[in-house]
């Protein structure tokens, strides 16, 4: 006998979406676990890629090695895996920075408080629908970034459809291609 699967309900289109800067650097995350305690001082932190965990030992740009350096401060984050952008110095575009930064990307979360050896992707605007999309990637491409001032090659955006609960992204230069066949 067949299985009966729902067919999933169908988001608004027209509902807040949050536009970012498409930051050039390594997806990271940060991942804080309780502890057996239940103690803010017990939980456990510790750091992996788009891929894999990683560890000072067998590290991503040396994020693993900047979570451990950090990890007091990171449990503030709270228990949960906390992805951002590991960006800066040494890492594609580098975007003319001395160091690397950790730029959270949930800015509904974290656009008030959050540790400070954290950022948070800079948002560009919040609207209803897809409307502004080619307006901003022209503010963009004509002023620059606006998580490193007077860098004036970013890398394009992303979108968050609050409704559909996605991302999306639109790259200045070869958006039109699939990644690695830009020309």
């Amino acid at each position: 006998m067949a299985e009966f699967k729902e067919f999933e309900k169908i988001p608004r289109l027209n509902r807040p979406v949050i536009i970012t800067e498409k930051l050039d650097g390594t997806n990271a995350c940060v991942v804080v676990e309780e502890g057996e305690s239940g103690l803010f001082e017990d939980r456990l932190v510790f750091a992996q890629s788009r891929n894999r965990i990683i560890t000072v030992d067998s590290d991503n740009y040396r994020f693993a090695k900047w979570v451990e350096d950090n990890k007091e401060t990171l449990k503030q984050l709270g228990p949960g895996y906390h992805y951002g952008e590991w960006w800066g110095r040494g890492i594609q575009r580098d975007y003319g920075l001395t160091e690397k930064r950790f730029s959270l990307f949930n800015t509904s979360r974290w656009k008030d408080a959050r540790p400070a050896c954290c950022h948070v992707v800079p948002i560009l605007s919040i609207w209803n629908g897809f409307g502004k999309v080619e307006e901003i990637i022209e503010k963009l491409r004509a002023e620059g970034s606006i998580a490193a001032p007077g860098f004036m090659d970013p890398e394009g955006i992303i979108m968050y459809h609050a409704a559909a609960q996605h991302y999306f992204k639109v790259t200045i230069k070869g958006d039109e291609s699939p990644k690695g066949k830009q020309a």
